[in-house]
């Protein structure tokens, strides 16, 4: 699999309800992450991404964008918690090492009711 390929599934994985199973295929050693609301530990981020699936059984997210750069994965998605909700337009950054994700960085903007913007986010 691509570097690509597997920030994908990754992803997906854990968005679907699946993150044990996401951080035993695809987590490094030593792997560390940025979220702000959580320790940045793989353990921590593991069990905070599994609670969001117990508590948003209906989860939305769609891949838009993902681009490769060395050993960086960016991917540009929508993340709604809810079929109905509006939701954010979200970047993860995955860094890796051989082809295992040994750090990530996620970024988040909630999509506005009435966007001023005509392009739209996606």
């Amino acid at each position: 699999m691509t570097k690509k390929e597997i920030a994908q599934d990754f992803l997906k994985l854990a968005a679907n309800g699946h993150s044990h199973e996401a951080f035993r295929l695809y987590i490094g050693k030593n792997f560390k992450h940025h979220n702000a609301y959580f320790k940045g530990d793989a353990e921590t981020l593991m069990l905070a991404m599994e609670e969001s699936t117990r508590t948003n059984p209906n989860k939305v997210f769609k891949i838009h964008h993902i681009l490769e750069d060395d050993n960086l994965v960016a991917v540009h998605s929508h993340l709604k918690q809810t079929p109905v909700e509006l939701g954010f337009a979200v970047v993860h950054i995955l860094k890796f090492k051989g082809d295992k994700i040994v750090e990530l960085w996620d970024l988040g903007q909630p999509i506005p009711k009435d966007p001023i913007n005509e392009n739209g986010m996606f």
